[in-house]
């Protein structure tokens, strides 16, 4: 061993060697929750962000779809109206009336029409009071007349005399040369103190000869939509807008006007020369990204910086059947998700500063009450190791190193003793570590217990946050599609009313009719409708109860014992799990076999009790699935799958509930430990083995009640539910998770 002698390990104090490590794991766990709670935080905010850009783009579209058709629809109603011979065009007066009334009614900013003779005649909005009409004759010079109108629609006097030919304009041209109906393109006018930018509706108009007489149109301001979208929520942070392909816009919901007026002209403006800052950048790179705005012909969703931040962006194309092809863009700057982030990472890091100085002292004066006895201890041991014997050690404030310095103290004196003395606090020693080994195992058997049942009931929560809330977004719409579906019922029946008595005066008379109602198998179509109708009914009426069961079934609201249905909430349970009693190409439908007594109504923690059933009926559900994976296809056939409910009162004070199923059972050493913590039969992810142990707890401490099972092997299981009807100790919930999944 002389050889060794000169070597010099290198070596570390046992104060640095206590520090560092102890500093480095505070520092690295402080660090990791920080990183992961950022990242966690980060992602959210995507989807937060993608949630709020996909429900303004939808408002967005469906404010233009309602606004933009309107136009349309007016046309087609007066091409309708003056092809039957309602409305006569040569009748410019009562026609002049009538279109004033329309203006009355929708929010239109021009409706009238234009004749192949060069007449014509329209009503016109050009500012929110007034309403004009316009009535010109076929040739200029000073055929046109604006007049004043009265409250009744009177013309009363001539506000304006201009020259006018209807051959020179896009707005007649256009549709007329199209055959169709068509949007002409976006014009503008600068009347005084009042901009006008519009887009023209127009369709061709025929007399009941199909003979050509003109074209109806519809005048619609487009500065409407930039007020609309300066409602939207989003707007106050961020920006949206509207342009066309070529790049002009349309609408924005900036504080600044999508046109300019250039002597007394109002010319549109292009997006990328915007006065709005973050408008014109987002823009120009999605014109320099896309090489173009032609390109884009699907919603994207992109992350831009405009102004030196980063932007949250998405583009979606809305076009309609009559020619509009327009691009949507909605823009909103990260930091107003990022701001909350920022400052926890801020925080955060100031964490991680204040938990490294703790813990830098911590564990230095951990490491000096530490080391200073041992260093003392050391010392003697150098001592004696010289033969110097007579050595006492200080005394210190630790219980073992006390003992460690009494023993050496008496080592000098009595070294035989000692030896004896060490053997004996050795097996003491032993003794005690087994002892504080047995408790650490209870200690930390109860700790992943309860560990477990706090992650159950966070997600247990959280689940039932989203099943109420989508229970409670579904409801609405469902509502009212079901509530308009009797109003839809009944126009259907008015216009089949309106068809049967058309067919009964006209439909012998008249062999077009009767060829186009052959060609469309009329009687076949009125048939079906009423088909269809009935099963649309039906269909919302099934959606509706699926929600109600949901809603039942979560129980959000209820934190405290409640008087509720038994029968219903295992009702809702069964129709939420009524995907898993279909049937499958592995066995055939789970039968489900009711025996309900007529039960009052009990005091409970209704959500917890319908997840002892949710537990409950998904293991007897797992256990059928496991014996038909076992069974050939004739053995499943000659044992059908069944989970039977039954119910009953005792002694009117109980009710009992059991589930059983006519699956393999358990052995009964299964059976004694089903309600023990962490233990299951299912595969790795399958199964937390904390379902029935939770589901134990909830009926026993939470409701003092009790849950039996038994199970016979190869015929199944069942499991006893009894509860009381009227609990006498009113106990407050500890929110258990409630979950085996």
């Amino acid at each position: 061993m002389n050889k060794f002698h000169g070597i010099k390990n290198k070596a570390f104090p046992l104060q640095l060697v206590l520090v560092i490590p102890f500093v480095i794991q505070t520092f690295g766990a402080v660090g990791l929750v920080g990183y992961l709670s950022f990242k966690n935080g980060q992602k959210a905010v995507n989807q937060l962000a993608d949630r709020l850009m996909d429900r303004t783009s939808a408002m967005v579209d469906q404010y233009l779809h309602s606004y933009l058709s309107i136009p349309h629809k007016v046309n087609q109603m007066n091409a309708d109206a003056i092809e039957m011979g309602l409305l006569n065009v040569r009748d410019r007066k009562t026609a002049s009336k009538y279109f004033w009334k329309q203006m009355h009614t929708y929010d239109l900013s021009y409706v009238g029409f234009g004749l192949t003779t060069g007449e014509g005649v329209g009503a016109a909005r050009y500012d929110e009071k007034n309403i004009t009409i316009d009535d010109w004759g076929p040739k200029p010079p000073k055929n046109w007349y604006s007049y004043v109108t009265n409250n009744q629609g009177d013309r009363t006097s001539i506000l304006n005399i201009l020259d006018w030919n209807n051959f020179n304009e896009s707005w007649y041209t256009e549709p007329v040369k199209a055959g169709r109906p068509i949007w002409s393109r976006i014009f503008t006018i600068n009347y005084p103190n009042h901009p006008y930018i519009a887009a023209s509706a127009g369709r061709p108009i025929y007399d009941s000869q199909k003979r050509l007489l003109g074209m109806v149109g519809v005048d619609i301001h487009l500065l409407k939509l930039s007020e609309f979208l300066r409602h939207l929520d989003v707007s106050r942070t961020g920006q949206v807008f509207i342009l066309e392909r070529n790049g002009k816009l349309i609408a924005n919901s900036s504080t600044q006007q999508p046109f300019t007026i250039v002597k007394d002209e109002v010319q549109r403006l292009k997006a990328t020369n915007s006065p709005d800052p973050v408008i014109k950048s987002i823009a120009q790179q999605l014109e320099q990204k896309f090489n173009g705005f032609q390109s884009i012909t699907e919603s994207i969703k992109l992350q831009l910086k405009s102004q030196k931040e980063q932007n949250f962006v998405y583009v979606t194309p809305w076009r309609d059947q009559y020619g509009l092809d327009w691009l949507v863009v909605v823009s909103v700057p990260e930091r107003i998700f990022m701001a909350q982030i920022n400052a926890n990472t801020k925080t955060t890091i100031l964490l991680c500063l204040g938990a490294l100085t703790v813990a830098t002292l911590m564990g230095y004066l951990t490491s000096h009450l530490i080391t200073q006895p041992i260093v003392r201890l050391n010392r003697a041991s150098q001592a004696m190791a010289a033969g110097n014997l007579n050595q006492v050690v200080d005394v210190s404030k630790i219980q073992e190193l006390n003992t460690l310095a009494h023993s050496f103290n008496n080592m000098a004196g009595q070294l035989r003793e000692l030896f004896s003395a060490l053997e004996n606090s050795k097996a003491k020693l032993e003794d005690r570590v087994e002892e504080r080994t047995a408790e650490l195992k209870t200690t930390l058997s109860e700790l992943q217990r309860t560990q477990a049942q706090v992650v159950q009931s966070e997600k247990m929560s959280s689940l039932g946050q989203l099943v109420a809330g989508v229970a409670h977004e579904i409801n609405n719409p469902v509502n009212f599609i079901h509530g308009n579906i009797n109003h839809l019922n009944e126009y259907t029946h008015d216009l089949l009313r309106i068809i049967y008595l058309y067919q009964q005066r006209h439909s012998s008379y008249d062999p077009e009719i009767q060829a186009l109602a052959e060609e469309i198998d009329l009687e076949f179509l009125i048939e079906d409708l009423q088909k269809m109708l009935s099963s649309m009914k039906m269909g919302t009426e099934r959606i509706r109860n699926i929600v109600l069961s949901l809603r039942n079934f979560s129980r959000m609201d209820e934190a405290e014992f409640k008087v509720v249905d038994i029968h219903e909430g295992i009702e809702s349970t069964l129709l939420i799990l009524q995907h898993r009693f279909k049937e499958k190409p592995t066995r055939p439908a789970i039968e489900i076999m009711r025996d309900y007594s007529n039960l009052p109504q009990i005091e409970c923690y209704a959500g917890q009790l319908n997840q002892v059933f949710m537990n409950i009926l998904v293991n007897a559900i797992d256990a059928l699935d496991e014996m038909n994976s076992h069974h050939t296809s004739e053995q499943i056939k000659a044992n059908f799958s069944q989970i039977t409910i039954r119910t009953l009162v005792i002694d009117s004070q109980w009710v009992e509930i059991a589930i059983a199923d006519n699956a393999m059972g358990m052995p009964e050493q299964v059976k004694n430990r089903i309600f023990d913590p962490f233990f299951t039969t299912k595969p790795v992810g399958k199964g937390t083995g904390m379902g029935m142990a939770i589901s134990y707890q909830i009926i026993v401490e939470k409701h003092g009640g009790k849950l039996d099972c038994f199970s016979t092997l190869g015929e199944g299981t069942e499991f006893i539910i009894k509860l009381p009807i009227r609990q006498q100790i009113v106990k407050q919930p500890n929110g258990l998770a409630l979950s085996s999944f």
